[in-house]
């Protein structure tokens, strides 16, 4: 037990520290690829979350959020096992994509609108890849086809919403759902001010303050995790699995590439969807699995994002996963049931 209790404590430093050095050997391909994170993050990041960022700000001062749970309860509450509240979660986790939907979940949990339990069956099936990446840039910019786009975002939500079912009965027994008087007024934090004309500056100016943290937290991630996949490629480290690949039959360059995916999803989707296979509902069922789970990089995102309130981030990574398996299934229904979404040649 000392012995594992030991190496939990020095994994971390190890990985810091061969981090610090592959920077050095390979600071070539390195610096290239912390620019073209850097110029992902301005021209695809920015312009397509920062504007949700700033929208959910401000209708967080708004009584909007009490208007949809009233009218949505009947439907989430059976069904999901979450207060009507959280239809604006995963409303807007399905418009907006990955990171909006736990950043809503985390605000819910820090202004007491939902328990800790609703909160993390939030996290669960919320955190969604949204339409512009999955229908514009997977469909129509990597696969060069509209179609697979919409088969890959109709997928998509059916398995968070899968998921969502499932996850009802997260801590079901512990839930605070039925109790009635958790969620009075006297509950709810008021820090929040109720926007006005007379106070509009101030709450258009905080909820572009808080948008922009969030927005410079995940360029980080970003630049961060190209120059890791760029250490990967660089070093042909996947190299070594090769053997494994080949015992298994699995192409390896499909592998590498899917390996890619689960640290950094849109390189690996980008590298899935020009490998050249005829049979490409492989490639396509593989890409819908790296959009439900989301990967390495967006994890990383969401923790730090829940690490400001008490949710823990297990249910998130089971749902994750569940989401991708879910997805793939799916997407492989969908294909031979319905000949039109068959690409195979």
């Amino acid at each position: 037990m000392i012995r594992v209790f030991r190496l939990k404590n020095i994994i971390l430093p190890i990985l810091f520290l061969t981090f610090a050095i592959c920077l050095v050997l390979f600071s070539s391909t390195n610096l290239s690829a912390a620019k073209n994170g850097l110029n992902l993050w301005a021209n695809s990041v920015i312009p397509s979350l920062f504007p949700f960022f700033v929208a959910t700000e401000l209708l967080s001062y708004t009584n909007i959020i009490n208007i949809i749970g009233k009218r949505l309860n009947k439907f989430m509450k059976p069904f999901f096992n979450v207060r009507g509240e959280g239809a604006f979660a995963f409303l807007m986790g399905i418009i907006s994509g990955y990171p909006v939907g736990a950043k809503i979940a985390s605000n819910f949990r820090n202004n007491n609108i939902c328990s800790k339990e609703e909160c993390e069956r939030l996290l669960a099936f919320t955190n969604n890849s949204g339409p512009l990446f999955i229908i514009a840039t997977v469909g129509i910019g990597m696969y060069a086809s509209s179609t697979i786009g919409i088969l890959l975002f109709i997928t998509h939500i059916l398995a968070c919403i899968t998921v969502g079912f499932l996850f009802r009965f997260w801590k079901y027994k512990h839930s605070d759902n039925n109790n009635p008087h958790y969620f009075s007024s006297n509950n709810i934090k008021t820090s929040n001010l109720s926007v006005s004309f007379s106070n509009l500056g101030e709450i258009i100016g905080k909820s572009i303050t808080n948008s922009i943290s969030t927005v410079l937290n995940i360029g980080g991630f970003v630049v961060i995790f190209s120059v890791v996949i760029s250490i990967i490629k660089t070093s042909h480290f996947i190299a070594f699995f090769e053997p494994i690949f080949n015992f298994l039959h699995i192409p390896f360059k499909l592998s590498e590439n899917f390996i890619l995916g689960i640290v950094e999803i849109t390189n690996g989707i980008f590298s899935i969807s020009t490998i050249p296979e005829k049979k490409i509902s492989i490639n396509i069922i593989l890409t819908a699995f790296l959009l439900g789970c989301g990967g390495i990089s967006i994890l990383l995102q969401v923790w730090s994002i829940t690490s400001k309130t008490d949710l823990s981030i297990k249910p998130y990574i089971i749902g994750k996963i569940l989401h991708g398996l879910f997805a793939s299934l799916y997407v492989f229904i969908f294909i031979h049931v319905f000949p039109f979404f068959c690409f195979d040649l």
